[in-house]
């Protein structure tokens, strides 16, 4: 049997059910199964991150170790 035989008869079988939990399942194993690894990002997020970088390149950035210290004081005032 190809794969392409199989799909068909999987998506007809598939078709057949109505039991709701019984397709969440299913589609839990599915999602699992085909994640790609890729994010796909909004054309908004890739804005958002070009603007990082070029704020990155301008030295406009904070580096963690004195974020997180700048905390610990904000934090020990209160």
């Amino acid at each position: 049997m190809t794969a392409i035989e199989l799909k068909t008869i999987l998506i007809h079988r598939i078709s057949e059910i109505n039991d709701v939990s019984f397709l969440k399942a299913l589609k839990t194993i599915l999602d699992v199964k085909t994640e790609t690894g890729v994010i796909q990002l909004t054309p908004e997020q890739l804005d958002d991150i070009i603007a990082s970088k070029k704020e990155i390149d301008k030295g406009l950035f904070i580096e963690n170790s004195a974020l997180d210290k700048e905390v610990r004081q904000w934090l020990s005032a209160r």
